[in-house]
């Protein structure tokens, strides 16, 4: 949990969480209990003092509160907005003057110290060494000539690099100025490999723009030479937004299943919703009938990102998983269902609806105006592997999008038939399932 100022973003936040508090009726202490959190906690939260690290809280105290669909979407918005004005208020801070130089940021390396203020241990000798007069007895003769004779040596070197440079350039003159200035420039990577990107937590892209630059031989047509004298802005390259997944949104803390192959005796107790992927991961489990996935893109910048079409992929389909089916809970009450997208795995090519009174896309993205898309997938008779792909373009460049689990599909199974077993509020073990 990361501190900020009450104004701005984070105030907007806190405005929307202390209406949704007084609403509900339910005193901070009253709200903490129910959420694993303390009163004071939910105070700076309310208050704008405090921003979470992570949305999973906030989701929580919002569905607790019993917000709409609308201010759901509206707290994930404004969260976004506060954490991401928290990220940069906290990288300004190192461009304040005066002061000793802060700590990096874990993770972040800090940036290497110049030359003049490196340690140097006493066996290597200064190079800057200070002007000596004749008078001098401190440093010795030979020590100097050694130094100066290396100098020399380095600058003979250079010299000699020199001239054999040149003598390049005069023997390929005759192959155009576009390809010298090229070769200045160094290896430039195609547009195909600038698009590329690699899996990453929040989901892995694969864009490949719709059409690359073609090579000239003058320099006013080759990309990045200079037409006037002046180096060309650097074309942008990337995804052009930052994207975060939750692979295990649950409807609400009693909504899902998950099909486990183990016995009753060996399964850990069901986990609160922000703890569900590290339970998953350590029991192995695959979420039952149904699974709701949480998509939330953020532009980078000030440019506008067109979100054109969102796609399901299916990677293998067979039986249903013959497991044991585990209940998150019983008991809770119904809950805010927030259904954006409905995706039906049984279908022979799955697609992702819209929900009655859902626009479908596209939709527009920037930095100060992110979108959260919620896809409910769900199987009845099958165990489907699958992900999705978000086309999106960006002035002249567009690309695909994969959304998955961490560089691994997402995978549903059905559940009928199966065993099944729930762990009601206050016991302290698996029980079987009791219909209705």
């Amino acid at each position: 949990m990361g501190t900020a100022d009450s104004t701005g973003e984070a105030e907007r936040l806190a405005a929307l969480l202390s209406t949704l508090k007084e609403r509900s009726g339910l005193s901070y202490g009253a709200l903490g209990k129910r959420l694993h959190l303390s009163a004071s906690t939910l105070h700076r939260y309310c208050n704008g003092d405090a921003v979470p690290a992570d949305f999973a809280p906030l989701n929580r105290f919002a569905r607790l509160c019993r917000a709409t669909p609308e201010e759901l979407v509206e707290v994930h918005r404004r969260w976004i907005l506060a954490d991401a004005a928290r990220e940069q208020r906290g990288k300004g801070a190192g461009g304040a003057a005066g002061g000793a130089a802060p700590a990096a940021d874990p993770g972040t390396p800090a940036d290497p110290p110049d030359a003049d203020d490196t340690p140097k241990s006493p066996e290597t000798p200064d190079t800057q060494e200070t002007q000596e007069t004749p008078d001098s007895p401190s440093a010795p003769r030979p020590r100097r000539r050694l130094i100066l004779a290396a100098t020399a040596g380095v600058i003979a070197v250079a010299a000699t690099a020199a001239l054999l440079v040149g003598r390049l350039v005069d023997d390929g003159a005759g192959a155009g100025a576009g390809q010298a200035a090229g070769a200045a420039r160094g290896p430039v990577a195609s547009p195909e490999a600038a698009e590329s990107p690699s899996p990453s937590p929040s989901g892995s892209a694969s864009g490949k723009p719709s059409a690359s630059p073609s090579p000239s031989g003058t320099p006013g047509a080759s990309p990045g030479s200079p037409a006037d004298g002046k180096p060309a802005a650097p074309a942008p390259t990337g995804v052009p937004f930052h994207a975060s997944v939750r692979a295990h949104a649950w409807e609400n803390q009693c909504s899902q299943r998950y099909l486990v192959d183990r016995e009753p005796d060996a399964v850990r107790p069901p986990p609160v919703e922000q703890d569900a992927p590290a339970w998953v991961a350590a029991m192995g489990a695959v979420s039952a009938d149904e699974q709701v996935v949480e998509v939330t893109l953020q532009g980078k910048g000030s440019e506008t990102v067109v979100l054109q079409a969102l796609h399901v992929r299916v990677v293998r389909t067979g039986e249903p998983l013959p497991w044991t089916d585990y209940g998150t809970g019983v008991g809770c009450g119904g809950g805010v269902a927030l259904r954006t997208f409905d995706v039906d795995l049984d279908q022979g090519s799955p697609a992702a609806r819209a929900a009655e009174g859902q626009r479908p896309f596209p939709y527009k993205i920037s930095e100060s105006d992110p979108e959260m898309f919620r896809v409910t997938a769900h199987t009845g008779g099958r165990d489907v592997s699958w992900y999705l792909e978000v086309e999106w373009s960006s002035g002249e460049r567009q690309g695909v999008f994969r959304v998955d689990d961490r560089g691994r599909p997402f995978r549903t199974s059905a559940s009928a038939g199966r065993p099944a077993y729930d762990y009601p509020p206050g016991a302290s073990e698996w029980s079987e399932h009791q219909p209705g």
